[in-house]
């Protein structure tokens, strides 16, 4: 029985000790909610911005010749694939790779140390600049209207609340022309619309790279949060179960030392 109990208190010990250190994660987490909050909400004001402009311009029938425009099908697919740079966050680096299986033949970038430990890269999600998205933006829209690539896209994760974040692929080149547009009559472009759209693609590719980027990171610090926060509960449950089964077996083994000392004492 003394065995038992040695057990027993070893493995709350352990418990007690992983409670410790997901309380500390979940603790970090939270500290990084607020100013994660903030740069998703600037970033995705940017990106909104720009997109507007650029599917005002794409909608205009002198801006069908551009490059940009080009409807080439799926070919050659380049995709950029946001993960976090750590782990125990759930599901959430588990969702984005298994969005990226569906393609198979796509090159990837990878942003976030979990994505570049398989795709390969350096670029860390949470410190990921505006100057890294430029820089991988002037390569993508260069390949692009090379030929060199037929369709780029992003693998991220949408934050919709603090409870749930869901992996997503956005289409981001070739432009598509849409409906709904705003109306732009008086406005005039120099030297002209075409040339005006070929200039902001650039900017708008960094916009959406950046807003993705910040998106998914809201995202992982979320959902770290939550795993934490259940993983803290678990554990203050398993610690409660432990304590209750290591106090019967000590009530057990001194009932046996008190039968076996009065059944002594009779002889």
């Amino acid at each position: 029985m003394g065995v038992d109990t040695k057990k027993l208190r070893n493995r709350i010990k352990s418990v007690d000790s992983t409670l410790h250190l997901t309380t500390a994660m979940g603790l970090v987490a939270s500290s990084k909610i607020r100013k994660a909050m903030e740069a998703m909400l600037k970033s995705r004001e940017y990106a909104g911005m720009i997109e507007k402009v650029v599917q005002n311009l794409a909608n205009s029938k002198e801006c069908a010749k551009s490059p940009y425009m080009e409807q080439r099908g799926e070919g050659k697919t380049c995709i950029i694939v946001i993960a976090g740079d750590r782990g125990l966050a759930g599901g959430y680096n588990s969702n984005v790779f298994r969005l990226a299986k569906q393609y198979p033949d796509a090159e990837f970038i990878a942003v976030g140390k979990r994505a570049c430990d398989i795709f390969g890269g350096e670029y860390n999600a949470e410190y990921f600049s505006f100057e890294q998205a430029s820089a991988l933006s002037k390569k993508l829209c260069s390949e692009f209207s090379e030929g060199s690539i037929d369709r780029v896209g992003i693998i991220s994760t949408e934050y919709i609340s603090m409870m749930s974040q869901e992996a997503r692929i956005s289409w981001i080149l070739p432009l598509v022309r849409s409906e709904e547009t705003d109306d732009m009559t008086g406005i005039i472009f120099e030297p002209d619309e075409l040339s005006v759209l070929n200039t902001a693609v650039p900017l708008y590719v960094a916009g959406m790279i950046v807003a993705h980027v910040r998106e998914s990171f809201i995202s992982e610090v979320a959902a770290r949060r939550c795993a934490m926060d259940s993983a803290g509960k678990n554990a203050k449950q398993m610690i409660d179960d432990l304590q209750l089964a290591y106090n019967r077996a000590r009530q057990s083994a001194i009932t046996q030392e008190i039968t076996e000392i009065v059944a002594g004492s009779g002889m």
